[in-house]
């Protein structure tokens, strides 16, 4: 895949419109995001370095194609424990395009779900005693 701009381009009276893979990204993975059950977005080795290095990215755990009319779009994701992993991966599959055809105008010709993970809830540490408090 290239980074960059690439299509669609509209072409104008006042000239042209393109859309950077990052962009379409971003539009998915915030769309991911959204769906109730997804506990983050994983970005394996490359995302991985990118954070060591504080340089966060919100289309982490997302790849896209982007051609000239279309794109199709993979999400690595991880699910919060409990959740119905078809269901959660239908609705990802559903709120992503929606966003992408919405705000882009792209058709998207696919949307795969990569499951990841599995986040457990983390159990609250219970307050510490503060020492010579008296209550």
């Amino acid at each position: 895949m290239a980074h960059g701009i690439v299509q669609p381009q509209w072409s104008e009276k006042n000239g042209t419109v393109r859309i950077a893979n990052e962009v379409v990204g971003i539009i998915a993975g915030l769309a991911a995001s959204e769906v109730r059950g997804v506990a983050g977005m994983s970005g394996g080795v490359v995302d991985g370095i990118s954070e060591l290095l504080k340089k966060k990215s919100l289309s982490k755990g997302v790849r896209v194609e982007v051609g000239e009319k279309e794109a199709a779009v993979d999400l690595y994701v991880v699910i919060e424990y409990g959740a119905r992993i078809p269901d959660v991966a239908i609705e990802i599959q559903e709120n992503v395009k929606r966003a992408i055809e919405g705000m882009t105008g792209l058709k998207v010709v696919e949307v795969n779900v990569h499951i990841q993970g599995v986040q457990f809830e983390q159990e609250e540490a219970p307050p510490e005693e503060e020492e010579g408090r008296v209550t």
